[in-house]
């Protein structure tokens, strides 16, 4: 696969080169399955190794759909196991979670969903079957099911918590009631015509998603991206980036009871949102990218740099007074504590891995676009409780605006859009670090150089993950600030 170093694996060499892997440094990324044949499926498992250096990954045939776990030498990979168990069929030995994660209780598919020979006009049979939920002892113990309706605009869920008075003893989240098969809806798609998917997979990262699905393609094609694109792609995902943090800030606010800054965090974040609209058409940065650059260039309007500056003063004055009322203060500090080990083995990622120590960043360590030639702030923390997230994404803002001042400075002219004609059986690697964090895009190319398999790994898919050790031994009035203070989507994680 181009944009990776490709090492093809026995299953019985997978738990000895997982182990290396980390005692080298490394870290597990996600795996995903797919059918590169007729009855053959192949598991291919993607690793980062010290920044700078290449992405590395593993391939291994599942020739009897059964391999070995490594969940538990990388927990991270135990969603990812379940996954393709549920999608695929391939069973994975020795898993501590031995349990399906996407099909609910009583889905009986006739083959496996994302089985390229899977009938699409035929509905999965379902009985309705009893949740699976653990074993909670204590005759004071209470549990609660919360959702999966919920209150408001929220998506759907379903929290259960056991608890004892206002601890929490235990809580499972039980996410994909809304599973949308997008991966499955990619396949046999013209190139050109997956930005769109793309671009709908998480409202709030339409453009990071289309961006690491063109690089993804870009890198499978051996295309060329022309300076002008590269340098409008940057600008772009920093303005995304902080739209998605000021309505972080809005959200946090109000799961603090402070209503008006919740309404100013808000209101700062719609005025990004209409530069956004004047930028290139789209509040949300969409329908501009394609495979090789831009489909129309960038209106970098007059006055734009005094209108960032007044902008950037207001933010700065609204991030101020909240980290000065104490109120706000009292409920972010020695919230939700995330440690540094957890955040790694789980696979916490974006801000929320930043604030637990882990200083970690695709800009900077794996550049694409034009970070390559900007100087990055990378803000890190080490406490990883509420109010760490919080100041790491509040020193994020100041760090894209002062990107956005030095890209305006140094405009880029030339082409839009490079040659990117798609050819067949060629993959690529994709990836950028969205507002949530890491978000990569594997795509697999079949004889008639249409999409035959494309994988998503969302940041939020990591850090729902996490999210519950931060949780067990919590208590309920604060299980809002902390849900808040992780700034998760359940459309990115139910793909």
């Amino acid at each position: 696969m181009k944009g990776a170093l490709e090492i093809r694996l026995a299953p019985a060499e997978l738990q000895s080169a997982c182990e290396a892997l980390l005692q080298d440094g490394g870290r597990m990324q996600m795996a995903w399955a797919w059918v590169p044949s007729p009855g053959g499926i192949e598991v291919c498992y993607l690793a980062t190794q010290d920044a700078q250096q290449s992405f590395v990954l593993w391939r291994c045939s599942a020739t009897d759909r059964s391999l070995p776990s490594l969940a538990g030498i990388a927990p991270l990979l135990g969603w990812y196991e379940r996954e393709i168990t549920d999608l695929f069929g391939v069973s994975f030995t020795g898993h501590p979670e031995p349990y399906p994660l996407v099909l609910q209780e009583g889905a009986r598919p006739i083959k496996p969903p994302l089985d390229p020979a899977y009938p699409g006009d035929t509905a999965m049979p379902f009985k309705r079957q009893p949740a699976r939920i653990p074993e909670v002892l204590g005759d004071d113990v209470q549990a609660l099911p919360f959702g999966p309706v919920r209150a408001d605009v929220m998506e759907s869920a379903q929290f259960l918590f056991f608890y004892l008075g206002e601890h929490i003893l235990h809580y499972q989240p039980r996410l994909f009631f809304k599973h949308r098969g997008m991966e499955k809806r990619f396949e046999g798609l013209e190139p050109a015509l997956g930005v769109v998917l793309a671009e709908r997979v998480s409202g709030v990262g339409s453009f990071a998603h289309a961006l690491a699905y063109c690089q993804a393609i870009e890198s499978a094609c051996d295309c060329v991206i022309p300076p002008r694109a590269e340098w409008a792609r940057t600008l772009l995902a920093e303005f995304e980036r902080l739209y998605n943090h000021l309505h972080y800030f809005g959200h946090l606010a109000d799961t603090t009871t402070l209503k008006v800054a919740n309404v100013e965090g808000k209101l700062l974040e719609e005025r990004v949102k209409q530069i956004n609209a004047r930028l290139c058409g789209s509040r949300l940065l969409r329908n501009l990218l394609r495979p090789g650059g831009l489909r129309r260039d960038v209106n970098v309007y007059t006055g734009l740099s005094e209108e960032l500056q007044k902008l950037h003063l207001d933010i700065s004055r609204y991030l101020g007074q909240l980290s000065r009322t104490a109120g706000y203060l009292d409920r972010l500090i020695d919230t939700g504590v995330l440690n540094r080990r957890i955040a790694f083995d789980q696979g916490a990622t974006g801000p929320v891995e930043r604030a637990s120590g882990l200083d970690r960043d695709l800009r900077r360590d794996h550049p694409y676009a034009a970070y390559g030639n900007v100087q990055l702030q990378v803000p890190v923390r080490e406490i990883g409780d509420a109010n760490a997230r919080a100041e790491v994404r509040a020193e994020e803002i100041g760090a894209s605006m002062a990107l956005i001042a030095r890209l305006l400075a140094d405009v880029r002219h030339g082409a839009l859009c490079g040659s990117c004609m798609p050819l067949p059986n060629v993959e690529g690697l994709g990836w950028c670090e969205s507002p949530r964090g890491a978000l990569y895009y594997a795509v697999h190319f079949d004889e008639a150089g249409k999409l035959r398999r494309v994988k998503i790994k969302s940041p939020s898919f990591s850090n729902w993950r996490v999210f519950p050790y931060t949780v067990h031994d919590s208590n309920m009035m604060d299980y809002a600030i902390n849900e808040a203070s992780f700034g998760l989507s359940i459309a990115g994680c139910d793909r």
